[in-house]
């Protein structure tokens, strides 16, 4: 049985992956607080301690990555969570970057399609510490239409397009954050959903992330 600690010694590493961020541009210092409270090492294999805070990606499984730090602070701050927000997260992987926002005071819906991945969630180290983050095994393009809606949409996989279905189940006012494009490199947008329902895109940088994918797999 693996037993988690989180030391001094992890702690001096987490605030120097915090730094760095704060140099690489974040300066919501709401997000960087997130990062700074939750122990990375705990998301990723033993054999990865010693590297758990360099500011990279890793492998987990199904393919999947836990994202870097500085992807899950950017997309997170280009969310502008507020404690109390409904949040819809397609992607759940490590489940690192609902920590974060759940870790920031939000209401966390989280679909993942690799049942693998899912089945992780059940023994969530964290799970007591963020009862806010509901799980569930799903086709992320279609959302959660019986939860909705939701202040806030999260995409955590590059996107071949904007699903219609998650800009239904936005409220008027809230925003998506969601990388697009297929091939190696995605544009990062921002979406709000206006109150005549027309919508207001912005563009940011780009970035690299798996595919999403649709449909659920066994």
């Amino acid at each position: 049985m693996r037993k988690f600690e989180d030391t001094y010694r992890h702690k001096g590493l987490r605030k120097k992956l915090v730094d760095q961020l704060r140099e690489k541009g974040i300066t919501d210092e709401t997000v960087l607080n997130a990062i700074n409270n939750i122990p990375r090492h705990f998301f990723l294999d033993t054999a990865l301690d010693n590297i758990a805070y360099e500011d990279r990606a890793f492998p987990i499984a199904e393919g999947q990555t836990i994202s870097q730090p500085y992807t899950v602070a950017y997309q997170t701050q280009l969310l502008q969570v507020k404690p109390g927000d409904k949040i819809l997260e397609i992607g759940t992987g490590s489940i690192f970057q609902a920590s974060v926002l759940a870790e920031m005071g939000a209401k966390v819906f989280t679909i993942e399609r690799q049942k693998l991945l899912f089945e992780k969630t059940k023994n969530f180290v964290l799970k007591g510490k963020y009862p806010t983050i509901k799980f569930f095994y799903g086709d992320g393009f279609e959302g959660l239409p019986t939860f909705a809606p939701f202040d806030k949409v999260i995409i955590t996989a590059a996107a071949p397009f904007i699903p219609p279905k998650l800009i239904e189940q936005m409220k008027p006012g809230g925003k998506m954050v969601i990388p697009v494009d297929e091939g190696e490199h995605q544009r990062m947008l921002r979406i709000t959903r206006n109150p005549d329902d027309s919508l207001t895109e912005e563009a940011f940088e780009n970035f690299s992330f798996v595919p999403m994918l649709a449909g659920k797999s066994r």
